[in-house]
């Protein structure tokens, strides 16, 4: 009895760490306010947690990677330009060689899009990286859709 239970309690804190290790510093929500009956401003926030820091979409090569956004191609919208940032905190990390340009705490991304149907659903994926003081995780996707009314 007490090898059950000691390798049902194995198991058990096994899979609590494998859980933790999903974990994300960085949480995303999303808003589309419509400007006009035919544009729309995506609003797209990162909420990142203390210590983290998530990396602009300006970063030279050589560096850390940068955070891209790919907007599905649709015939119910356009996207207009390109993604807009505020801007970076800037400074040398001595693990690149280079000054690099990133966000703490919670930083706000906008696109336009052009309307060509009333309501529509816009869809995109962010590709980001994050880093602290200590270490980087890869980079990693995030799908996202966002219901235009």
């Amino acid at each position: 009895m007490k090898k059950i239970t000691l390798i049902l309690t194995l198991v058990f804190f096994s899979a609590v760490g494998a859980f933790a290790q999903l974990e994300s510093p960085v949480t995303w929500s999303y808003v589309a306010k419509k400007t006009s009956k035919t544009e729309a401003t995506i609003y797209i926030k990162a909420t990142i947690e203390d210590n983290w820091h998530l990396y602009s979409q300006n970063i030279k090569p050589g560096g850390p990677s940068k955070t891209t956004f790919t907007f599905t191609k649709s015939k119910d919208y356009t996207a207009v330009g390109s993604t807009v940032e505020p801007k970076p905190i800037i400074k040398y990390e001595k693990v690149f060689k280079m000054d690099v340009g990133y966000f703490q705490d919670e930083v706000v991304f906008t696109q336009k899009v052009k309307l060509n149907k009333a309501t529509t659903v816009v869809k995109a994926v962010v590709n980001f990286q994050l880093c602290d003081d200590k270490q980087c995780l890869p980079p990693s996707d995030v799908t996202f859709s966002i219901p235009v009314k």
